[in-house]
């Protein structure tokens, strides 16, 4: 079991390291094709916006976003009329099907009523209105992902007949992007040719490079898929109220190394009785890991026994990642700090830990200072995180780090999944590099 750690004086976020809401509805918006988004908001806040659209890595000549650039009168003296204009011009300009219409911090100050607003404009534009309030008092951008799903969800269609007999493999996939592998795209892709391979057909994913018919069409499904412990229940669980789809495999860790690959690919031949043809895919990947770290790991791994580590991440990965350290690499999981609040993935993390053994202190929506603060108190000997965290235990003199996740330093020309068989590999990668690197003198000039 886990033990929650207290920090005195820390009521609210001192070193907030989550965006804010409108980072997560334009993550969301960004993975759709067909649909364009206009901000109410100062100018700053569009490279909020693009940040979302290079999540995707969205080329700028596709990015359909409009700024209403409110200034300082416009907030005393109120903008509907500039707001009005902007959606008329977007309209016009990008020809979107669907148009967000998103409120921020000052729209909200100012108080404007955009739900209404849109509501009276609809009839003089061609794109389907949906407004949003995305104040960064509203929440984080966790919150924000949310908020795009909710939006999202009155545009999927229900079936207007029913299923006879065996329901085909059809499956969504929701929230891949609520990730912090630096190209997270690399895990929906390891996903979907897994899915590929054993004949079932992805319908619809909640988003990425993601058509408007294809959203229009993902009640034929016939379960969802959710590719995150951070966000997306909340979605899943009205769409299998408004449209009869299961949320299957939410019960367990992502596929994070060996075990919890093979764990969650049974899983999936369990619920779509195709064991057969996984079994052959299982053999397969835990075959390459044995005999890749057979050839050139195999007087690395001993390095790692009993390595007490800090692991500062999100609950996509973090979650998995505890038994992949412990039982794979032998390591000792001393604290985990977690990005989100994870309400309802707690209790997956509580069954791993119990069947492990293990109680570590555990931190849920750490910001900048309690992470800061949780390397000081606890005793590690490395640090399994970010650029971020790589600076902090660089501070706190702790000698190794792992610049794993998001926002990193290191460069990633290709892409590389931490999901599945191979993305075990590719963490290790990381992991063995950066080891060698912190035992290197950094007093020797080469020139």
């Amino acid at each position: 079991m886990s033990a929650g750690l207290t920090f005195d004086n820390c009521d609210h976020s001192k070193d907030p390291i989550v965006g804010c809401a409108l980072e997560g509805i334009a993550n969301m918006v960004a993975g759709m094709k067909d649909v364009s988004i206009v901000i109410h908001s100062p100018q700053g806040c569009a490279s909020t916006v693009a940040a979302g659209y290079d999540n995707h890595e969205v080329d700028f000549t596709k990015r359909k976003v409009g700024c209403t650039r409110l200034f300082e009168s416009d907030i005393v003296m109120g903008a509907s009329d500039k707001l009005k204009g902007m959606i008329k011009e977007a309209d016009q300009s990008f020809h979107a099907k669907v148009m967000f219409v998103v409120g921020t911090c000052a729209a909200d100050i100012i108080g404007e009523d955009i739900e209404g607003l849109c509501k009276n404009i609809q009839p003089q534009v061609n794109a389907k209105l949906v407004p949003i309030l995305a104040g960064g008092f509203r929440g984080n951008a966790y919150d924000g992902l949310e908020m795009g799903l909710e939006a999202l969800l009155p545009f999927i269609k229900k079936r207007q007949t029913k299923r006879r007999g065996r329901k085909p493999r059809i499956v969504n996939i929701i929230a891949p992007q609520a990730n912090v592998n630096p190209t997270w795209w690399a895990d929906l892709h390891w996903i979907t040719q897994t899915l590929k391979s054993l004949r079932i057909k992805v319908q619809t994913v909640f988003s990425h490079n993601s058509s408007f018919a294809e959203l229009e069409q993902a009640g034929d499904a016939t379960a969802n898929i959710l590719l995150s412990h951070d966000v997306g229940y909340k979605f899943a669980r009205k769409m299998q109220q408004t449209h009869d789809i299961p949320l299957i495999l939410d019960d367990i860790p992502l596929p994070i190394g060996v075990k919890n690959t093979t764990r969650w690919l049974q899983a999936l031949a369990a619920h779509f009785k195709i064991e057969e043809r996984v079994e052959p895919l299982i053999k397969q990947g835990e075959e390459m890991v044995v005999d890749t770290l057979r050839r050139r790991a195999l007087m690395i791994i001993p390095r790692y026994r009993n390595c007490r580590v800090a692991v500062s991440t999100d609950g996509t990965l973090g979650i998995g990642l505890v038994r992949m350290l412990f039982e794979e690499l032998e390591m000792i999981p001393e604290v985990l700090l977690f990005r989100s609040a994870m309400r309802e993935s707690r209790p997956i993390l509580e069954q791993e830990l119990q069947s492990l053994g293990l109680s570590p202190s555990v931190v849920f929506s750490a910001d900048g200072y309690q992470i800061k603060q949780a390397l000081t108190e606890i005793d590690t000997d490395a640090v399994f995180g970010s650029a971020w965290e790589k600076y902090i235990a660089e501070e706190l003199g702790i000698q190794i780090s792992f610049d794993v996740f998001s926002p990193t330093n290191r460069e990633t020309y290709l892409d590389k999944p931490y999901f599945g068989y191979e993305g075990m590999i590719n963490m290790m990668e990381v992991v063995a590099n950066d080891w060698d690197r912190a035992f290197r003198s950094k007093h020797i000039h080469w020139t």
